[in-house]
């Protein structure tokens, strides 16, 4: 097991400001839904419309709609038109590497034998 040193120091010289704590929980926030998730997953790997989304989440084409215009309000999902086709992408590298990041995190746990719970 490796032990992380966590220290009060703001990495790159940046100060933590009650600003940016507050954006960085409403970001996390978003995503601490599980559809929400799902779907920055899944556009995380390519464009998808509300049809194909609701498919693959298993929900139907209006909740997925919801979380897509929750998302879109955040800045976390964008659209564009495509003919009579609204298509959804994540365009923010950032966004993609931590989601994918906490997932290879928590399958490597998994693969270990012990996944990290976390309750709020």
């Amino acid at each position: 097991m490796t032990l992380v040193t966590v220290t009060s120091q703001p990495v790159g010289g940046e100060e933590m400001t009650p600003e940016l704590l507050q954006t960085a929980a409403g970001m996390f926030g978003m995503l601490a839904a599980t559809v929400r998730l799902h779907i920055v997953w899944l556009l995380a790997h390519g464009e998808r419309d509300v049809g194909s989304l609701a498919e693959e989440v298993g929900a139907t084409a209006q909740v997925v709609s919801q979380h897509l215009a929750k998302l879109r309000l955040a800045g976390l999902v964008h659209a564009r038109r495509e003919g009579r086709r609204q298509v959804y992408l994540v365009d923010d590298r950032h966004l993609v590497m931590m989601v994918r990041e906490m997932v290879a995190h928590l399958q490597g746990d998994a693969l270990q034998g012990g996944a990290r719970g976390v309750s709020a």
